[in-house]
């Protein structure tokens, strides 16, 4: 366990308008990589199974790509995330609103122990410090102050996650959010972002085209089998697959987001 002063920050940390007075460090990643390009991927806790395939297909493309994925460890779409760059082999951090000590949740006591071992988990917070609500929206500063681009994948009206947009767009950072459907509570934050200007995200390569990075793509998922059964509807690809229509929504909701299928009219065809 090690500590940054103020004066030791990461640039884009230490530009915010109130950086840590010091940043405590956990794990065995490199101080360097606070400095690295970095993506913040936020959303909501109680997250849809689509949410979590898209958050989770996310952390894992950026990672590959080289971006250090940046979230809060909370259940949900910051777990996804985090979950994803580790899939990926890269690199993720998680920002948390406790003493550095302190794994918050303790259902990702696992999750954190994960991270720590390649990356880095941080915190303003000293040793000993525990949870309480007003310390999450503060730190939310942090997560959207380490990076280049903060990504919410779904919100609802009231969230952490718009918090974190709200710090990213006062600093001039770019912005992004997942498109969802206009009935569903998990996206009225999110397609309110839209209105408001934030860029919509339909895959991976929007983000990187920001970093200017190239995306990796990987023969096996050009080879996907739902691919061989496109074109086709959800309904019937749930026919044909005997899978359960939400893991066949998340599963053409990732083909989508990676740019190998598209849907109109209700038809998914393959693009790769």
């Amino acid at each position: 366990m090690t500590s940054l002063r103020r004066d030791e920050l990461p640039p884009l940390l230490r530009a915010i308008h109130d950086p840590p007075r010091r940043l405590y460090l956990r794990g065995a990643g490199r101080v360097e990589m606070l400095a690295a390009p970095a993506v913040a991927l936020v959303g909501a806790r109680a997250c849809s199974a689509y949410g979590a395939q898209v958050a989770r297909m996310l952390g894992r493309e950026l990672a590959s790509a080289g971006v250090v994925i940046v979230s809060g460890m909370a259940r949900g779409i910051d777990g996804e995330a985090h979950r994803g760059a580790l899939v990926a082999g890269g690199h993720t951090v998680a920002v948390l609103g406790c003493g550095i000590d302190r794994d918050y949740p303790a259902a990702h006591a696992g999750l954190a122990r994960t991270i720590a071992e390649r990356s880095l988990l941080v915190s303003e917070y000293e040793p000993g410090v525990a949870p309480a609500p007003f310390r999450f929206p503060a730190r939310n500063r942090i997560i959207a102050g380490l990076c280049v681009a903060t990504v919410v994948v779904e919100s609802r009206e009231r969230s952490g996650a718009l918090i974190t947009a709200d710090f990213a767009l006062e600093e001039g950072r770019e912005v992004f959010a997942v498109p969802g459907e206009i009935m569903s509570a998990l996206s009225v934050g999110t397609n309110a972002l839209l209105r408001l200007g934030a860029t919509p995200l339909t895959c991976a390569a929007d983000v990187l085209e920001v970093l200017g990075l190239a995306p990796k793509r990987r023969e096996e998922e050009a080879k996907h089998p739902f691919l061989e059964l496109l074109p086709a509807t959800a309904d019937e690809l749930a026919r044909t697959t005997g899978l359960p229509p939400g893991e066949v929504a998340a599963t053409l909701a990732e083909l989508e987001v990676n740019g190998l299928a598209a849907e109109g009219e209700g038809t998914y065809r393959a693009l790769a």
